[in-house]
């Protein structure tokens, strides 16, 4: 399984518009993020998780292959807003998506013109696939169980494919949750910034879930400004822990 993380970031990007912190004015490309997403790609498989407003940007330097499914965690713009820019992977048949109903129905009030009867030449076309968060599913011949976690009073999923698991956007993993984590060899995981939030983990809070889990290597992602330069806090993590960064790729 090889994992290319294509965006690291929140919601507002790093740098941040307006911002002279010496994080947002770094010349060290690690510290240049775009919004969270990952690809996951295995022999067959090729597996986007979430689709942001960095999409374009984000696929340009990779190949043209086809998306063989796009897992959604929420329906925030940060997760959602390229979903237009999959246009191009039309190509190759309609694209699946997977997600909540809720969330699949935000979608579709969007980007009506996507869902119309007679499409416009040229817009994305979608195969929508609802997500049980009690059932596990198959994309490709890869089994993709859902991990519920809450982001704030939000339910969101986090998703295990294999040995990997991705959980951005966490502000507390349900108990019940935890067993399906259990012997992971990569865990990607939510760490905002140092300080409380409404709706994310700190570093800290970070720290402690992957105590818990204890997975083979763990990376942080979903980083703001606030987090501090890449290469400082690296020195701080503990062995086995990495901040992640935009165009990292690792194997399992």
């Amino acid at each position: 399984m090889r994992i290319t993380f294509l965006g690291t970031g929140t919601s507002t990007g790093n740098p941040e518009i307006g911002c002279r912190c010496e994080v947002c004015t770094s010349q060290d490309p690690r510290d240049r993020r775009l919004r969270a997403s990952v690809l996951v790609e295995t022999d067959n498989t090729r597996i986007l998780i979430d689709c942001g407003p960095d999409f374009r940007q984000q696929m340009l330097p990779l190949d043209f292959r086809k998306i063989d499914g796009v897992l959604i965690t929420h329906e925030h713009y940060d997760h959602v807003g390229g979903l237009d820019d999959l246009r191009p992977f039309v190509k190759f048949g309609d694209v699946d998506l997977y997600g909540e109903d809720f969330v699949l129905e935000t979608i579709q009030r969007r980007i009506p013109y996507s869902f119309a009867k007679n499409r416009y030449p040229g817009t994305p076309s979608f195969e929508l696939h609802t997500i049980n968060p009690d059932e596990a599913f198959r994309i490709a011949g890869e089994t993709i169980i859902p991990i519920r976690v809450m982001h704030a009073k939000l339910p969101i999923f986090g998703y295990r494919i294999g040995h990997f698991a991705y959980l951005t956007d966490v502000k507390y993993i349900p108990e019940e949750e935890l067993a399906k984590l259990e012997g992971l060899e990569v865990l990607v995981i939510d760490a905002l910034r140092h300080t409380e939030h409404i709706s994310h983990i700190t570093m800290n809070e970070s720290l402690e879930y992957i105590k818990r889990i204890q997975p083979k290597t763990a990376y942080l992602i979903h980083m703001s400004h606030q987090i501090g330069l890449h290469k400082e806090v690296e020195k701080v993590l503990p062995q086995d822990v990495s901040l992640s960064y935009d165009g990292l790729v690792i194997e399992l």
